[in-house]
């Protein structure tokens, strides 16, 4: 396992700026697209960012850090969604659909997927 440092800024400090992001792509979508489809449109974009952090500043190699990793990047997602978006916008068709429901499990299996494909790479890929 990583050090408890590396662990914490991996956990909160990306977990975060993950959040933030996809926080700020949706008021940019929000005057592009109709507010039902936002996520839709968030969630690629996501996706490709998160990976991408995953593959260039977050390493996860074993199984029980990534499972960790994204337990606490879904606790952030969903507490500040919550209070940021529920709570301070008070969307007025509601906020829990299906894409808030896929974008919590991506966001807790996406790590799990990073360290899966590490583990089952070559030595030399390492």
């Amino acid at each position: 396992m990583s050090t408890s440092n590396s662990f914490i800024r991996n956990t909160f400090g990306w977990g975060f700026l993950l959040w933030l992001i996809g926080y700020l792509l949706g008021f940019v979508f929000y005057a592009l697209v109709p507010p039902t489809h936002i996520g839709w449109y968030v969630m690629p974009l996501g996706i490709m960012i998160t990976c991408f952090v995953l593959w260039k500043w977050v390493r996860v190699d074993e199984l029980r850090e990534a499972v960790l990793l994204g337990l606490g990047w879904s606790a952030i997602a969903i507490v500040c969604d919550y209070v940021f978006i529920v709570k301070l916008l008070n969307p007025p068709d509601g906020y829990y659909k299906l894409d808030i429901y896929l974008y919590y499990l991506l966001t807790f299996l996406l790590p799990i997927a990073a360290a899966w494909l590490r583990r089952g790479a070559p030595q030399s890929a390492r």
